[in-house]
């Protein structure tokens, strides 16, 4: 295995933290009595299975491409997933629809992968689509944030649109390790592997500690059962 055992940590944290952040959200919408918001928390599951292809990947040494392939698959189904839950939750402002998607903001293309069994051209078309989709997501998160502050807290949304800072670090990452390092992969640069996933389980724990909030924020009256 090439991840030292810190590196372990981080990875197993970013994992554990996704799925902590959807059964919370998941519980703040039985306590709100909301379908919609226990519909949004489930449709973080595909993420987080993807999560755990990933680390087989790494348990591997990273010679299973196979795994990485169903991860981005898994990963682009999730967040198609996580679209549909949020024009869901969007639907449930009963306020006038205004569906104002965003236009190509330019698909994140990360380089440097191991060869993939399913072919480079249909590799990076997946993780192309699978991009904008996510960035479409973000867009209308802030949408349904401003038009209804009870179902996420800012710290949530701030969690989610963390990730594009992780992936954009680790895309640097992958550079100076495999063209400046000279490593073969990011995984063969522990140190530089494990900043770039740590960003990751930054990410997840705002989105954890954000449900955690809404839930307290609930159960203090904060948050009143009419406006849940």
């Amino acid at each position: 295995m090439l991840l030292s055992f810190p590196n372990w940590i981080i990875h197993i944290s970013s994992a554990l933290e996704w799925g902590i952040g959807a059964a919370l959200l998941f519980r703040y919408g039985q306590l709100t009595g909301r379908r919609d918001i226990r519909i949004f928390a489930l449709s973080m599951l595909p993420h987080w299975s993807g999560s755990f292809f990933i680390l087989g990947y790494h348990i591997s040494g990273d010679s299973i491409p196979l795994l990485l392939d169903l991860s981005e698959i898994i990963n682009l189904f999730g967040s198609i997933s996580l679209l549909l839950a949020t024009l869901n939750l969007l639907k449930s402002t009963k306020k006038e629809a205004s569906f104002v998607f965003t236009a190509a903001l330019g698909a994140i293309m990360i380089s440097g992968k191991p060869q993939s069994y399913l072919g480079d051209d249909i590799f990076d078309t997946i993780l192309q689509l699978s991009s904008v989709v996510y960035i479409s997501f973000l867009v209308l998160l802030l949408v349904v944030y401003r038009r209804d502050r009870t179902i996420f807290s800012g710290v949530t949304v701030a969690g989610f649109w963390f990730v594009l800072v992780f992936i954009s670090f680790t895309i640097f990452c992958m550079y100076l390790a495999t063209v400046v390092r000279g490593f073969p992969t990011l995984s063969h640069d522990d140190l530089l592997h494990g900043v770039a996933e740590s960003l990751l389980t930054i990410s997840n724990l705002m989105i954890a500690i954000g449900a955690h909030r809404r839930i307290r924020d609930y159960e203090t009256g904060r948050i009143t059962r009419s406006q849940g």
